[in-house]
């Protein structure tokens, strides 16, 4: 739907995962496993580098339909792939998404995931036609809490069996975005 762009705010760099990156993809999922597996129903002993590969063209075939935009997150200064970042999930009447994010264990603690997320949202709002952007996070996963927190998301409240990860229920914190946020006025 949209062209692939790159967005940045001088520090991380979001842009389309490009084919033939799947090893710095898999090189940071594997890294991590060990704090994702808990939260990502995809990050498991199982993720190899075809997967990589494969997730690299099916989130580039659904951007251009307009209905995922998934981003690496990008060290600004060296390309380095840090984690992903994605919007998913566009109801196509009442105009939210969805708003994902992840960090390599090693680029942890730095603020990254909550620049990824501020810049997916501004995107969301600007070009995508969102007016709310939500951030679902499992009630115990407070790494993605603190960073929901740290992009001036609203907390909006507990929601009961909101997610599952494999074989398991969890409640969820909800946390919003608006237009208003950034300055935007909502548009329908």
């Amino acid at each position: 739907m949209f062209p692939f762009t790159n967005l940045t705010d001088g520090v991380v760099v979001l842009r389309p995962f490009e084919f033939g990156e799947e090893s710095g993809l898999y090189n940071a999922v594997r890294e991590s496993l060990t704090d994702l597996n808990p939260w990502m129903t995809w990050a498991t002993e199982r993720y190899t580098a075809d997967t990589a590969r494969d997730y690299i063209a099916v989130v580039r075939a659904e951007w251009s339909r307009g209905t995922m935009y998934a981003f690496a997150i990008a060290n600004a200064g060296t390309n380095e792939i840090m984690g992903g970042c994605g919007l998913s999930h566009f109801h196509p009447i009442y105009k939210f998404c969805n708003l994902g994010y992840w960090v390599r264990s090693s680029r942890r603690g730095n603020g990254y995931a909550g620049r990824a997320a501020r810049l997916a949202a501004k995107f969301a709002f600007e070009r995508a036609n969102a007016i709310r952007v939500e951030i679902v996070v499992a009630k115990d996963n407070h790494a993605s809490a603190r960073a929901a927190e740290k992009t001036g998301a609203h907390y909006e409240g507990i929601l009961l069996n909101r997610m599952t990860v494999r074989e398991k229920i969890y409640d969820a914190r909800m946390f919003s975005l608006l237009p208003s946020d950034f300055g935007l006025v909502a548009r329908l």
